[in-house]
């Protein structure tokens, strides 16, 4: 039986031991990840909320979701939210799930052994048809990333980059230097 989006919601804020997703009604515990996985996600984060003015965006790691159907919500492991969508509900006693369903500017998985072709048969094909601006897949292991960046005239473009400095194109002056993204 499919679990509403309301129970999906009243579960995921009063669960502290799991992270939970929703994918066509069904819940989905997000498993532990690896030691490459965690640190890649937080070094990311702190690279982005270095070059971020806190004024216009929020980094989120591990806590959004991004829902891309009725019945279906993904927690990313690294989003970028422009702060009109987050800043009002800031300290409102009308705070909620932090869920979006509004196309994000950014958007990053990055590969796991517990998670990886799950993100990579059902997550990533799901930010394109919401239409995220840029989603990346960083590969932890391989020490690359594969970027897809969403076309004026629709569709995606694929890039795959393994060295130098990538320009983030969805977001204002951001820059990820791969070498010290994979500073491990």
């Amino acid at each position: 039986m499919p679990v509403s989006e309301a129970t999906y919601k009243q579960l995921s804020l009063e669960d502290d031991e799991n992270k939970w997703e929703l994918v066509c009604g069904q819940l989905r515990t997000k498993p532990g990840m690896t030691h490459s996985h965690a640190d890649v996600a937080m070094q990311l984060a702190f690279i982005l909320l270095r070059q971020l003015d806190r004024r216009a965006f929020r980094v989120r790691e591990n806590n959004s979701r991004t829902r891309v159907e009725q019945g279906t919500y993904f927690i990313p492991d690294i989003t970028v939210v422009p702060y009109e969508l987050t800043g009002p509900k800031l300290g409102s006693p009308d705070d909620e799930l932090e869920a979006y369903a509004v196309a994000l500017p950014f958007v990053a998985e990055i590969w796991s052994k517990s998670t990886g072709g799950y993100d990579v048969r059902d997550k990533l094909p799901e930010y394109q048809r919401r239409g995220d601006h840029e989603i990346w897949l960083i590969h932890p292991y391989e020490r690359k990333v594969t970027i897809w960046r969403r076309q004026p005239v629709g569709g995606y473009a694929r890039e795959d980059v393994a060295a130098g400095v990538v320009t983030v194109a969805s977001l204002p002056n951001v820059s990820i230097d791969l070498a010290e993204l994979f500073d491990y």
